[in-house]
């Protein structure tokens, strides 16, 4: 997720850099070009440092981002007097993520709490530029590829319905015509990249989809200029900000230190990765987390990923199931070279592909490889408390040794009467008609690599199933 954020912002720089040297921006490009790589050395310079200071992992992509954001919101410099503004937009960036922090993670989206923090000590403002006419097509283009990669649309559609009712409200009877107003919001306010790009940030986004669109709406309220409390107006930064608190008080924001207690092979380059904790939490079964792992030489693919726990919050450790597929990536290769009692962290506990709350409705797990994790997670959760529900799992791999977790199976399988059937290779639509006689009247939960969640997505379809009857599991970067 963060590498396509990234590409997406190196993007929109390039092209305003072209519009620049046409004329249709009036920047000057080389001015461009210099504010961007100010800000990347500045951020850089200052993460490096806060990171040695609180002894934590520096995650270099997020201090791109943060700074081509900054390029693309601050007009760019025209003389050397235009640098302390740069500078301390950056380094107030980057030291919002130590500073206003809590409990090891950042409060406040760190360029919100930067140009906030500009605009208070020193006067100057960011004057969001990127919300203009010339570059309405590659933001828009980009950021919906972003919010469907990311599985944000529901909270961005919120956001911009609340935004435009809002702004329509509060101009109705001073403002200009509804056509030219809508208009102008579009074209001459940065809505829609901040919609796509900042308010989607992960780490000060609530976990789950309905807190989420709650999120949205809230901070498309405030978003509206109109807004005021006396002479404070509102601004896009201060509505993020707002939000971002709100966020924070209903989103798990601890950053968990585990270690190492073993790493057990499951099948042909599947490990199941078993950690101690430093503190418990609470999860719901099927939920996930972002992990960060410090190691030398980071490739392109960075040094955070998302992994859905394994286990149930009834065990006493955090584990998880991880395919290596070839080539490995360098996150995955330090992963597998861990020996017990190495550092790992996680943090960002979100996911809506969770058990029903309630335990009559009938459910049928479909998983695909290492996508058995969740219902592993679910399992396990349903043994250990006792609970018994009507469930079919549909467990196929592509050979017989890639089937893991098969002991906590057959357990169910005992113990809760649950059914569990294996293939090598697709359930066609004929078995799992065959395997699932109720068919039209389950839930159903599916798991696995994106590819095949669309195959059964349509098969399930051709056999009847309506889609609200569908949950796909989703985590960003999956």
């Amino acid at each position: 997720m963060y590498k396509l954020v990234l590409y997406y912002l190196i993007s929109l720089v390039a092209i305003a850099v072209i519009l620049s040297f046409t004329g249709i921006l009036s920047f000057n490009p080389l001015g461009l070009l210099f504010s961007a790589g100010f800000l990347v050395l500045v951020c850089y310079a200052v993460n490096w440092t806060f990171a040695r200071t609180f002894a934590v992992t520096a995650n270099a992509e997020s201090v791109y981002i943060s700074a081509l954001i900054l390029a693309l919101i601050i007009t760019p410099a025209k003389t050397l007097s235009d640098l302390p503004f740069l500078f301390w937009a950056g380094v107030w960036a980057m030291a919002g993520k130590f500073i206003f922090a809590l409990n090891g993670k950042h409060l406040f989206n760190p360029v919100a709490i930067s140009v906030f923090l500009t605009s208070v000590f020193l006067g100057q403002s960011a004057s969001w530029w990127i919300g203009t006419g010339p570059m309405l097509i590659p933001v828009l283009l980009g950021g919906i590829l972003l919010i469907r990669k990311t599985d944000r649309t529901d909270m961005v559609l919120g956001f911009l319905l609340s935004a435009f009712l809002t702004i329509v409200v509060l101009s109705w009877n001073s403002g200009p015509p509804l056509s030219t107003l809508l208009t102008k919001t579009v074209l001459a306010t940065p809505l829609l990249f901040f919609a796509f790009v900042m308010l989607t940030e992960p780490l000060t986004t609530p976990p789950t989809k309905n807190l989420q669109l709650t999120y949205g709406v809230l901070v498309g309220i405030l978003f509206a200029p109109q807004l005021h409390i006396g002479p404070v107006y509102s601004t896009p930064e201060l509505a993020l900000l707002l939000g971002n608190i709100f966020s924070y008080s209903v989103s798990f924001r601890k950053r968990l230190f585990l270690k190492l207690k073993e790493k057990l092979p499951l099948g042909p380059d599947v490990y199941d990765f078993v950690f101690t904790q430093n503190k418990s939490f609470t999860y719901r079964p099927g939920q996930f987390l972002e992990w960060t792992l410090a190691h030398q030489n980071i490739d392109s693919r960075g040094n955070r990923r998302y992994f859905t726990l394994a286990s149930s919050p009834t065990e006493p450790e955090l584990r998880i199931g991880v395919k290596f597929n070839q080539p490995a990536s360098s996150f995955k290769k330090s992963l597998l070279s861990l020996t017990p009692g190495a550092a790992i962290s996680a943090a960002n506990l979100a996911g809506d592909f969770t058990l029903p709350s309630d335990p009559n409705i009938k459910l049928v797990f479909i998983a695909g490889g290492i996508g058995i994790t969740p219902f592993r997670s679910m399992i396990r959760y349903l043994l250990d408390t006792n609970q018994k529900r009507d469930i079919i799992l549909l467990y196929r791999a592509k050979e017989e040794g890639d089937f893991v977790y098969k002991n906590v199976f057959e357990e169910a399988q005992n113990r809760l009467e649950m059914k569990i059937y294996y293939s090598v290779g697709r359930f066609t639509a004929e078995r799992i008609a065959e395997l699932v006689p109720d068919i039209q009247v389950r839930t159903f939960y599916l798991s696995g690599p994106r590819k095949m969640i669309k195959d059964f997505e349509k098969t399930l379809a051709d056999l009847g199933v309506r889609q609200e009857r569908i949950r796909t599991d989703f985590f960003p970067g999956f």
